[in-house]
């Protein structure tokens, strides 16, 4: 019975990474899509003045998901970057919601965020 219990085991075959090929994303380039007009991108804050550096974002009508992580241990910064953020969206008639307490996100003109939450299936 013993042997029977060992022929059912299979070991995991070793690969041989050396035949991989490896591709650097940042070589490629991304495909031109002509008819999307809308980008959802994410950006990451560290200090209130990254806000400043990614308003053309909000200008452009770009979707944000905005990662404060970095700046809510301290209140008083995560503060001014959500007032700020809250500006940018009021100036482009755009949406600006908070996800949690790390995130905000951005939609610009003509997309609404749903506030509501949906728990699992419909």
């Amino acid at each position: 019975m013993a042997n029977i219990l060992k022929r059912g085991i299979s070991r995991p075959r070793r690969v041989n990474t050396s035949d991989r090929k490896f591709i650097d994303l940042h070589d490629l380039k991304q495909p031109d899509y002509p008819d999307i007009k809308t980008t959802l991108k994410v950006a990451e804050i560290y200090k209130q003045e990254d806000v400043r550096r990614i308003s053309d974002l909000f200008y452009g009508g770009n979707i944000l998901l905005i990662d404060c992580s970095a700046v809510s241990k301290n209140p008083k910064d995560l503060k001014s970057v959500t007032e700020e953020v809250m500006a940018l969206g009021e100036e482009v008639n755009g949406d600006v919601a908070a996800m949690k307490e790390d995130f905000l996100i951005f939609a610009p003109k003509g997309i609404a965020i749903d506030r509501n939450r949906i728990k699992g299936y419909y």
